[in-house]
This record gives structure tokens, C-alpha cells and sequence, in this order.
């Protein structure tokens, strides 16, 4: 589906990701790591958001590397970024327009399949995107990114700041999406416990670096623990 090879990215000449060679298949693909671990870096490479220092990205065999962002959601690829994911000042019917904008299927026939899995966003489809609370702005940003009908959705620490039930709810709704639509999913998270329940595969990284890459049924917390300490 999506593979790496060699991928070095960063910020202006500074390299935050060195060396990542993976691949990604019809799966859910989990990166770990620690703050700093270069977790975001790696999703806005791939969403296209940061250029490549050096590597090559490709997509289906299709060489994306030089492929500029505003082309990635007609190769099928939605990006949920950790911050600034939702418009504020529009509804939660109009952010979820706004995705519903790409791909084929009838809007009505998508919207179904997000409230299905988000059902307290129709209870709030009036409700300007900023009142939200975090884990439903969280919902929304995910819905939105869903009514694009992606392949491939990257999740950027979706979890972060979210009260206990709405984590339980989210990575529960991350799931259904993987099994009820097909989707492949990358998930960069820091919540270690509540991925290992969801994923196929885990990538740790430190330092920019891949740690270790392995199905998540062969891994322990203990080597979790210990790449996050590096």
C-alpha cells in the first residue's frame, strides 16, 4: 500500500527522521514513541505537508515523493493532524460537507456511515465545530476525514488530552473503521496500552530512528517501555 525507503525528513536543513525504510500494508500501522520521537514529523512527510532531504515515498508502486499535498486526498490518503484538526467557526454539518467533497458515493450515503460511528456528531450537527468538547472535536476531525472516502487515513496522536471515555470511544471507533470499511490506517500515538489493542503492526521510534518494527502480537510492553526511554 505505502512504503518507505530511506525516508530522511525534517525541518529546513535540521533531519528529524533518519534512515526509515517500512512499508505499510492493509492494516492498522501504529508508530510509538516518546515526545520528540519524531512521531508528527513522520505523518506530515507522508501526507506530503514536509518535502523529503532525501529517500523515496511511493503509494500503490507509485512514486509520490515529489507529490505535492493538495493531490494526496485523490490518491485516497486523509490526514487528521494532532492540533487545528476541525473549522471552529463552522458547524459540524458544514466541516463534515467540507471532507464529503471528494470521492464518488452520494454525501447522505457517507454521512450514515460516520454517524454510525460517531453518533453524538448527529446530535450536534448545528453546533459550531469550536463549542465541541476534545474528544468530540476529535470525532469530528476524523468524520470529516472519513466523508473523503480515503484508502489510507494518518492519524496524528488522536488521543491526546482526551478524558478517559472519550479515548475508549475513539480508539473503538478507529477499529470499526479498520473492519467495517477497509481502511488502512497509520496511527502515530503515545497511548502505548489502547494501541496494542488495535494494531497489526508497531513501529517504535527514538530519536528519529526506527527502534524496532514487529507484529504487535510477538511484542511486550517491557519493549515498549524500553524504546521510550532511550
Amino acid at each position: 500500500m505505502l512504503e518507505a525507503r530511506n525516508l530522511q525528513s525534517g525541518y529546513g536543513e535540521m533531519a528529524v527522521l533518519k534512515d526509515l525504510s517500512f512499508t505499510v500494508e492493509d492494516e492498522i500501522f501504529a508508530v510509538l514513541g516518546s515526545n520528540g520521537a519524531g512521531k508528527t514529523t513522520l505523518l506530515k512527510t507522508l501526507a506530503r505537508l514536509l518535502p523529503m532531504q532525501s529517500g523515496d515515498l511511493s503509494l500503490r508502486g507509485e512514486d509520490i515523493t515529489s507529490e505535492p499535498a493538495h493531490h494526496m486526498p485523490a490518491h485516497g490518503v486523509a490526514y487528521v493532524p494532532q492540533e487545528a484538526n476541525v473549522f471552529p467557526d463552522l458547524s459540524v454539518m458544514e466541516n463534515l460537507s467540507i471532507g464529503g467533497r471528494t470521492g464518488h458515493r452520494p454525501k447522505a450515503e457517507k454521512l450514515e456511515e460516520v454517524f454510525a460511528l460517531f453518533p453524538r456528531l448527529k446530535e450536534r450537527l448545528g453546533q459550531a465545530a469550536g463549542s465541541l468538547s476534545g474528544g468530540e472535536g476529535q470525532m469530528l476531525a476524523v468524520g470529516r476525514a472519513l466523508m473523503q472516502d480515503p484508502s489510507i487515513l494518518l492519524l496524528d496522536e488522536p488521543s491526546a488530552g482526551l478524558s478517559p471515555i472519550f479515548v475508549e470511544a475513539l480508539f473503538s471507533s478507529i477499529a470499526d473503521t479498520r473492519r467495517e470499511r477497509g481502511v488502512t490506517i497509520v496511527l502515530a500515538e503515545q497511548n502505548a496500552v489502547k494501541t496494542l489493542e488495535i494494531a497489526d503492526r508497531v513501529m517504535v521510534l527514538s530519536l528519529g530512528e526506527m527502534h524496532l518494527l514487529r507484529d504487535t502480537a510477538s511484542l511486550s510492553m517491557e519493549e515498549i517501555t524500553e524504546a521510550y526511554h532511550i
